[in-house]
C-alpha cells in the first residue's frame, strides 16, 4: 500500500447517473511538461521548447495530448477504484495545459449498463469529463466507459473481453 493513495473500490449498484466525480486538481510545474513527452517520445518542440513556443503564439511549453490521456485516466480511476477497467475514452483538446497551470478536472456520470457476451457479463459506466484549467477555462472534453465489478454477480462478472 502507498501512503496517501484511496484504495476505496466502486461497485456498479452503487453508481448513480448524475453522481459527480471527485475533483481532481494536478499542478504542471516546467519539469513534469517535460518529463511527458521524454518518456513517451514526443518530442515536438512545443512541449519542451519556450522559444519555439513562443513563436507559434503561445505563452510557454504546453501538456501533449498523451498528458491529457493520462490525466483524465487518473481522475476516472481515482474515483472509481483499483479494480476498475478503463474500457473506451475519448478525448478531445480545446485549449491548451501551460507550465504553470494547474490541471483541474471535474466530471459526472452519464449512463450506466450492464452488457453479456458468451455466459459474462460487463457492468459498465459512462462518464462525462472537463479538464481545465485554475482559470476555469475548459481545455479538454472526454467521454469515457469504464467497467466496474459487481457484488451482485461476482461469478460471471468480467472487466474487459
Amino acid at each position: 500500500m502507498i501512503e496517501g493513495v484511496d484504495y476505496a473500490q466502486r461497485f456498479f449498484e452503487d453508481i448513480e447517473p448524475g453522481e459527480a466525480l471527485a475533483r481532481v486538481e494536478d499542478e504542471i510545474t516546467y519539469r513534469r511538461v517535460i518529463m511527458n513527452p521524454a518518456t513517451t517520445w514526443d518530442y515536438f518542440p512545443g512541449h519542451h521548447d519556450p522559444e519555439y513556443a513562443r513563436a507559434q503564439g503561445q505563452p510557454t511549453i504546453y501538456v501533449n495530448t498523451m498528458h491529457f490521456l493520462g490525466f483524465a485516466d487518473r481522475v476516472v480511476s481515482g474515483w472509481a477504484g483499483p479494480r476498475s477497467f478503463l474500457v473506451r475514452r475519448k478525448v478531445s483538446t480545446l485549449a491548451s495545459v501551460y507550465a504553470g497551470d494547474t490541471m483541474v478536472g471535474t466530471g459526472s456520470v452519464v449512463g450506466k449498463r450492464r452488457e453479456e457476451r458468451d455466459g459474462y457479463v460487463r457492468y459498465l459506466v459512462d462518464i462525462e469529463l472537463t479538464v481545465g484549467n485554475q482559470h476555469g477555462d475548459r481545455c479538454a472534453a472526454v467521454t469515457a466507459t469504464i467497467a466496474l465489478p459487481a457484488r451482485e454477480d461476482p461469478e460471471r462478472s468480467r472487466l474487459w473481453w
